[in-house]
């Protein structure tokens, strides 16, 4: 091979190699870039969720994202998602954030809808405007949008409610929902938790009482507010219900307490019974029209297997523990009642 021969050959022997380690370098970048777009960690701890509202659009996300500082690189982030179609399948709800997380899993997360459920947890509620202040600061509609419904006549009467009573369908528990679920589809799963709540042996308990599902949960709820101990639950009930049995007024401090709206009573005295309210079982004979709080489950069961005894009356212990005097008759129940106003008045308590 000649001189020339050699040179030209090392030339394009050169020249192969410089075109490879372009090639490779160009290839690097794109790769670089690819793995940057969408599997290098992006998501920040600065978030838990990610919230996308129903009706939002992508801009709207971007902007969010922006705002809470939820992604290092927006821009990396904005070029996958418009890579991978997120603006045409956007999905409203709530995501589960992840320090670390990639771009790419984040967009798949949202295209989905694969949201992490809301727990509710609600019992002791006491009025409607505090439970839709409740689902409000869980779920993504407003408090005016749950009131609307829990006094929509014709929803809440497709299944049997009226404004008095419909909290009787709220079966307090733990429940997992969607955080966009809308107040409707809320009201109806509520409902289908209420019909698996009330099988056919509670039902049949309730109609021994001579009482429907909503009277026992109006019941219980009294009984709930009377009685700081489960165990004394049954009792709590076993009275009530000789007293409905027997004709007599409920006289319940807790129902006085609740037509007076002002829960911070210690003492019903006289002025506080003369409200003019259904709600007062001082004046008027009978349940009342709803109940006065949520009830937990224990009570509501408490109702339908309540004990069977002979008492009139109940009296909280002058010791303040929190247990109640039981008496048959109103002699034995104007002792127990002594001792504890007694007890009240050295204490200085009088409201």
């Amino acid at each position: 091979m000649t001189e020339v021969e050699k040179k030209n050959t090392s030339i394009g022997k050169k020249a192969v190699i410089a075109i490879i380690v372009l090639i490779v370098l160009v290839a690097g970048y794109f790769a670089l870039n690819f793995y940057r777009l969408y599997f290098a960690p992006n998501v920040t701890e600065n978030q838990k969720y990610l919230y996308i509202k129903t009706g939002s659009n992508y801009d709207e996300l971007i902007t969010n994202i922006k705002k809470k500082d939820i992604v290092n690189s927006v821009s990396s982030f904005a070029t996958a998602a418009g890579k991978m179609d997120l603006p045409q399948n956007l999905k409203p709800g709530r995501y589960r954030l992840k320090k670390g997380m990639t771009n790419r899993t984040l967009i798949n997360l949202i295209k989905a809808g694969n949201q992490e459920p809301v727990k509710l947890k609600f019992q002791n509620i006491r009025k409607k405007e505090n439970f839709a202040a409740y689902l409000a600061s869980n779920l993504e509609a407003d408090s005016l949008s749950f009131i609307n419904v829990l006094d929509s006549t014709a929803l809440i009467g497709k299944y049997g409610f009226n404004e008095d009573n419909v909290y009787a369908m709220f079966i307090p528990n733990t429940y997992e929902m969607y955080w966009n679920i809308s107040p409707v589809d809320f009201f109806e799963r509520m409902h289908k938790e209420y019909d698996r709540f009330w099988t056919a042996d509670r039902k049949l308990k309730a109609a021994s009482l001579n009482l429907t599902p909503a009277q026992v949960y109006t019941l219980a709820s009294i009984v709930d507010a009377e009685a700081l101990f489960d165990k004394e639950m049954p009792i709590i009930a076993g009275l009530y219900l000789n007293r409905l049995n027997k004709g007599i007024l409920l006289q319940a401090d807790p129902t006085v307490i609740f037509a007076n709206n002002d829960f911070t009573v210690k003492r019903v005295t006289g002025k506080l019974l003369q409200v003019q309210s259904p709600y007062n079982t001082y004046k008027y004979a009978g349940l009342p029209p709803g109940p006065i709080m949520m009830p937990s489950i224990n009570a509501i069961d408490a109702v339908l297997n309540r004990n069977q005894n002979n008492y009139i009356y109940m009296c909280a212990k002058e010791d303040f523990s929190g247990y109640h005097n039981f008496a048959e008759t109103k002699a034995q129940h104007e002792i127990n009642a002594k001792k504890y106003r007694d007890a009240l008045n050295k204490r200085n308590i009088f409201r």
